[in-house]
């Protein structure tokens, strides 16, 4: 007879996440969760960059969001729309981000958070 192995002894349960969402989040808390989504080059969230321009919930908890990117070139989109999906699984039922230009992003977006962050590895902001 084998020994089993530690995986073999591991029973977790994860959540349903197929299941709708139905409690309907504040502004406040989809702000936050997006605070999670980090700038891959930058190293910055995207709100504290300045880089998300509205968050908008319809009534079955689907969600917009209005943003930027730091250049019209940046070939990081995949890993932004990734990242905020995964910051706002559970919260929303489905997220889209509408990828805006104008008005374009400049220095003055980024809060003093991020500026203090961006100090702190070194940017002279």
């Amino acid at each position: 007879m084998t020994e089993p192995r530690p995986s073999d002894l591991v029973n977790d349960t994860f959540p349903d996440s197929t299941a709708p969402v139905t409690a309907r989040p504040s502004m406040d808390d989809l702000t936050e969760a997006m605070r999670d989504v980090v700038d891959p080059e930058l190293m910055v969230n995207v709100v504290d960059l300045g880089l998300v321009y509205g968050i908008h919930l319809d009534d079955d908890n689907n969600c917009t969001i209005d943003m930027t990117l730091t250049s019209p070139t940046c070939p990081l989109t995949d890993r932004l729309e990734f990242d905020t999906e995964m910051a706002l699984d559970g919260l929303v039922n489905s997220v889209v981000i509408n990828w805006v230009w104008l008005p374009p992003w400049t220095l003055e977006n980024i809060t003093d958070d991020g500026r203090e962050q961006l100090r702190a590895i070194g940017y002279n902001v």
